[in-house]
């Protein structure tokens, strides 16, 4: 036989109110007002770094170091290290993974050591390393030395030889699917005792289709040439550009503290084919250049670099 439990009405509704107020599930979700707040913004990353910068940093910590770089604001690398088939240790495949983590790529690689033999090489292991751009960045294969006599830098041959070392190493490059980029110094825009200028040769006669050029925009401003002639005359071979300043001394000093007028060059960015930048600092003296990355950076972003 049922049985049945009548219960007053009155008693059921305080039993379920006492039930209710005790019930922490229902304290948190219902009665606990919610403060809705906003994520920290991220500040917007932008612009390049040459590693050699931080030459000294990488060889001692490459993966501490690129974090640093990511942290101080870049959003991209242009490497200076390759040995035994290895960017900074590390094979191309790690190198490329490593850089994703931190949210960064790498843009070019400086491969000073190629030659005829190892040519292939190189350029294959630039592309597996995500890298669209390979750059020479002293003439190659024993051409370059520095006079002792003069303290400065020189060529051996002539621009007639590098011209033809360019075009065969732009041609291998094209076909590998990357690009090849000459990248200057000084004396490539100074008169030799014949009269040649070495950069003018090079654009004259390098093949447009697989060779192009990155202007170290220090260097250029030493030879005593200005940037925007060779834009208006050569318009949309310089895709990359070298940003670092000169100090009052004619020595190399973080981005927007020297006296190079960037605003006035970047506004010709279009006509030169700038496709992008990187800062470099050969060598930053007395300051720590994993600050002095920061202070270009700094520098970028007040004369208008994005």
């Amino acid at each position: 036989m049922k049985r049945y439990f009548n219960l007053p009405i009155t008693l059921l509704l305080a039993l379920a109110f006492a039930f209710t107020a005790f019930n922490p599930k229902t304290i948190t979700e219902e009665n606990t007002p919610t403060i809705q707040s906003s994520p920290p913004k991220k500040t917007k990353r932008f612009g390049g770094l040459a590693l050699y910068t931080v030459r000294d940093a990488m060889a001692k910590d490459p993966k501490g170091t690129l974090k640093a770089v990511a942290d101080a604001g870049y959003a991209y690398v242009e490497s200076a290290n390759y040995a035994d088939g290895k960017f900074y240790g590390m094979t191309p495949a790690e190198f490329k993974s490593y850089l994703g983590t931190l949210g960064l790529t790498a843009k070019s690689a400086h491969m000073g050591m190629v030659n005829m033999e190892n040519a292939d090489k190189l350029i294959a292991d630039v592309k597996a390393a995500g890298i669209l751009y390979f750059v020479i960045p002293v003439p190659p294969m024993g051409m370059f030395y520095f006079n002792q006599e003069t303290k400065s830098m020189a060529m051996k041959g002539t621009a007639d030889d590098l011209v033809k070392i360019m075009n065969t190493l732009g041609e291998k490059c094209h076909n590998a699917g990357i690009k090849l980029l000459y990248h200057n110094h000084d004396f490539e825009f100074k008169p030799l005792a014949d009269g040649t200028v070495i950069e003018d040769v090079l654009l004259e006669k390098c093949n447009p289709e697989y060779v192009n050029f990155q202007m170290d925009l220090f260097w250029v401003t030493k030879a005593e040439v200005d940037p925007l002639t060779y834009f208006a005359k050569y318009p949309g071979r310089f895709m990359a550009w070298h940003v670092k300043d000169m100090s009052t001394d004619g020595k190399f000093a973080p981005v927007g503290t020297g006296t190079i007028d960037f605003k006035r060059i970047l506004k010709a960015k279009k006509k030169s084919g700038m496709k992008f930048y990187l800062v470099e600092q050969d060598n930053t003296f007395e300051l720590d250049p994993l600050e002095a990355i920061k202070i270009s950076h700094k520098g970028l972003k007040e004369i208008g670099f994005k």
